[in-house]
């Protein structure tokens, strides 16, 4: 039986930066967000979002305008809820159908931004949160987005508190140095290739 392992780290942590390292190890990896956003994209869902907002979030070619539905969900939390109820039940199904195609590996990553804000954490065999100092997040963010601050302190808020996530989590990767990072994520590859 293949174990899923959850992966999740609030924004600027390096999560993805962990997910590319187990795959570059051959482990499968399924990015949730990236799965999201390729659901985003499909005709019928673009609709179904646009029916959620008095505004029009559709952009000239078709495709949602992310960046505007990013800032209204954050400023209203019921918008971000009925997001939530279109995409989350299309990814749980797109994940099921991926892990049917990796149910040969020993165990697989799940990379998941709000992990543990969902309860994603009972559907997995273990977790691992990715963790940084919190002006370390920011800067990381500020240098790879054109956002703000103040935006980034939203997406920060609106997420669980670390300490809470650190009471959750089975392993906790703290990334602030990228070679320490691999060096820990070596040691989990082995601790769950045994287990």
């Amino acid at each position: 039986m293949t174990k899923i392992i959850g992966l999740t780290g609030g924004i600027g942590s390096g999560k993805t930066t962990v997910a590319k390292y187990f795959a570059s190890k051959g482990i499968p990896v399924y990015i949730a967000d990236d799965a999201a956003k390729a659901i985003m994209d499909e005709p019928k869902v673009v609709q179904e979002v646009q029916a959620i907002f008095p505004q029009n979030v559709i952009l000239k070619n078709g495709l949602l305008d992310r960046n505007t539905i990013r800032e209204l969900v954050f400023a209203d939390k019921s918008k971000l809820e009925q997001l939530n109820k279109i995409i989350h039940p299309k990814v749980k199904s797109d994940f099921e159908n991926w892990l049917k195609k990796n149910k040969k590996a020993p165990f697989i990553i799940k990379e998941v931004a709000i992990l543990f804000e969902t309860n994603g954490q009972k559907y997995c065999d273990a977790t691992i949160l990715v963790t940084a100092p919190i002006e370390t997040r920011i800067k990381r963010v500020l240098e790879r987005d054109s956002t703000s601050r103040e935006t980034i302190l939203q997406i920060i808020n609106n997420q669980l508190p670390e300490e809470e996530k650190m009471k959750l989590a089975t392993f906790v990767v703290t990334n602030e140095n990228l070679n320490i990072t691999y060096k820990t994520v070596d040691n989990l590859i082995e601790i769950l290739s045994k287990n």
